[in-house]
C-alpha cells in the first residue's frame, strides 16, 4: 500500500477510486499494463523518477530511455568489478599477484608531439585532462594534417590527493612540419617500455592503480628501473568504447635510445592517500 501512495504521488499509476472509508484503492483493468511496467522497472533498482518518465514517454522513445538506463548500470557494474579487483589485491599485500595483467614490451620511435603541462590534484585530472587532449588534437588537425601516434599521458609526479604532479599531455604531430610559434612543443626520445593494456572500466582511478603497480612489479621482479615517468597512451575513441573494451596502456619507459634532454622528474604514478 505504501507503494501504491507513492506511485500516486508520482503520478505513475492513479487510482481510478478511492474508498473513503478504508483508503482502498480501485484500479481499472486498462491500468494493469501500466502497473506491470512500473514493477518490472523496479526490478531492475530504478529511481522512480526515472520510472516515472519512462512510463510517461511513448513506446520507442521508453524503449531508448530502458537502453540508456542499462548501459549505466553496466558501466557502474563494470567500474565497480574492477575497483573490487584493485582493493583485493591492495588488502592482501605481499600476497597479492597482478595475474590479471598481460605485461607486454615494445619499442617507441622518436616523435614530435605537442605539449602541455599543470600541476593537478587527483580529483581535478578528468575535467582537465578531455578538453586539453581535445584542444591539442584540434591543433594537430588543423595544422599538421591531425594526430601522427596514440595521445598519451605522462605522470611526472605522484597525482593524488596531496601531490599534484605535474601532468603533462602530448599529441604526436609531423616532425617534418615547422614547429607551431603558439603551441609548446617537443621532441619525446625513441625508448623501449615496458606495458599493460587495459579496458575503459579499468582506467578509471583507483583502479588504474593496479595497472601501475602490476608494472612496476614486474620491472622490479627482473631488477630493472623505469627510465622515465609513466604514462597512459590512448590509442582508440575512448568516449565511444564499452567499459569492457581495450582503450589505454599503461607504460613504463625501462630505457631511450638517448639521454633525454632534460631530467624527467620523478617517475611514480598516482597513488591513493
Amino acid at each position: 500500500m505504501k507503494a501504491l501512495r507513492l506511485y500516486e504521488r508520482l503520478g505513475l499509476l492513479t487510482p481510478a477510486h478511492v474508498e473513503r472509508s478504508n483508503g482502498y484503492r480501485q484500479y481499472r483493468e486498462s491500468q494493469l499494463a501500466t502497473a506491470r511496467l512500473v514493477a518490472m522497472l523496479r526490478r531492475l533498482d530504478m529511481p522512480l523518477a526515472r520510472v516515472a518518465e519512462i512510463v510517461s514517454a511513448p513506446g520507442p522513445q521508453a524503449a531508448d530511455l530502458v537502453a540508456e538506463y542499462w548501459a549505466m548500470v553496466e558501466r557502474r557494474v563494470a567500474s565497480q568489478r574492477e575497483l573490487t579487483a584493485h582493493l583485493r589485491v591492495r588488502l592482501l599485500g605481499q600476497q597479492g599477484n597482478y595475474d590479471m595483467f598481460r605485461i607486454r614490451e615494445r619499442d617507441v620511435p622518436e616523435q614530435q608531439v605537442l605539449t602541455e603541462q599543470r600541476h593537478l590534484r587527483v580529483w581535478e585530472l578528468a575535467g582537465w585532462l578531455g578538453p586539453t587532449i581535445g584542444r591539442l588534437v584540434g591543433v594537430a588537425q588543423q595544422r599538421y594534417g591531425g594526430v601522427t601516434a596514440p595521445v598519451f599521458v605522462i605522470y611526472h609526479g605522484e597525482v593524488n590527493q596531496d601531490s599534484d604532479g605535474p601532468v603533462e599531455v602530448c599529441v604526436p604531430i609531423d616532425a617534418t612540419l615547422p614547429e607551431p610559434a603558439d603551441t609548446p612543443s617537443r621532441r619525446e626520445l625513441a625508448h623501449h617500455e615496458a606495458y599493460v593494456r587495459i579496458t575503459k572500466a579499468q582506467v578509471e582511478y583507483p583502479q588504474i592503480l593496479s595497472a601501475f603497480d602490476a608494472v612496476a612489479q614486474w620491472l622490479a621482479s627482473r631488477e630493472q628501473n623505469a627510465a622515465g615517468a609513466p604514462r597512459e597512451i590512448y590509442f582508440t575513441d575512448f568516449m565511444a568504447a564499452a567499459p569492457a573494451d581495450e582503450v589505454c596502456d599503461v607504460a613504463f619507459p625501462t630505457h631511450y635510445a638517448a639521454e633525454p634532454a632534460a631530467t624527467i622528474l620523478g617517475g611514480q604514478q598516482r597513488l591513493p592517500d
